[in-house]
């Protein structure tokens, strides 16, 4: 009797450590990847005010932040801080502006392909236009000014590549509208379209 109950456990333990493998597999990873990357925005440069507007492109930094509701459907907030720009005027400078571009995608995971996981992302950006100069002359002549709020759709595409456990080589594009009004002295005369593509290359770890 005592041999069976003995058997009946070693059974029951071994049932139990099975299901609990899983469970741990999960436990291991974590919901939260946080990405640094370097950034080329580069600038559509649209507008309609007749003064061909345009900004500089550069490269900038940004930090993101993702947790993963489910392991394909995950939430990113793209970060970084205010970022100063050259306004041009038909290849004249005239001024500077600084932005503020915070994003937020919602994405889906392609987790099937091993160590590859690409994914696409849509969400929305809002954009804080700042510490706006123009020079003197311009000033005088036009008293410019921008709008100083944008929101804008979202595109992102991007692959997450793991190099070791829980880290990550990066490479994401996204392309987001960036738009604001120009005005002169009060009145609006146009529209700037920054809508700039965004290609970045980065690491990442989830923890």
């Amino acid at each position: 009797m005592r041999t069976k109950n003995a058997q009946c456990a070693a059974v029951l333990l071994a049932l139990l450590g099975g299901a609990a493998m899983p469970l741990a597999a999960q436990a291991e990873e974590s919901p939260w990847l946080v990405r640094v990357r370097a950034v080329n925005l580069e600038s559509d440069n649209e507008d309609s005010t007749g003064l061909n507007l345009s900004i500089n492109n550069k490269v900038i930094p940004e930090v993101d932040i993702s947790y993963f509701f489910t392991p394909n459907i995950a939430a990113e907030l793209v970060l970084t801080y205010p970022q100063k720009q050259t306004i041009y005027s038909g290849g004249a400078e005239i001024g500077s502006l600084k932005h503020l571009p915070p994003t937020l995608t919602l994405q889906y995971h392609f987790d099937k392909m091993r160590e590859f996981k690409p994914y696409l992302g849509i969400g929305v950006n809002y954009t804080r236009f700042s510490s706006v100069h123009f020079s003197p002359a311009v000033q005088a002549a036009l008293q410019p000014s921008v709008s100083k709020n944008s929101f804008g759709l979202a595109l992102q595409a991007g692959v997450d590549f793991e190099f070791r456990k829980n880290w990550y080589l990066n490479l994401d594009v996204k392309k987001v509208q960036i738009r604001t009004d120009i005005k002169s002295a009060g009145a609006k005369v146009g529209e700037f379209k920054v809508d700039p593509w965004l290609l970045g290359v980065g690491v990442g770890m989830r923890f």
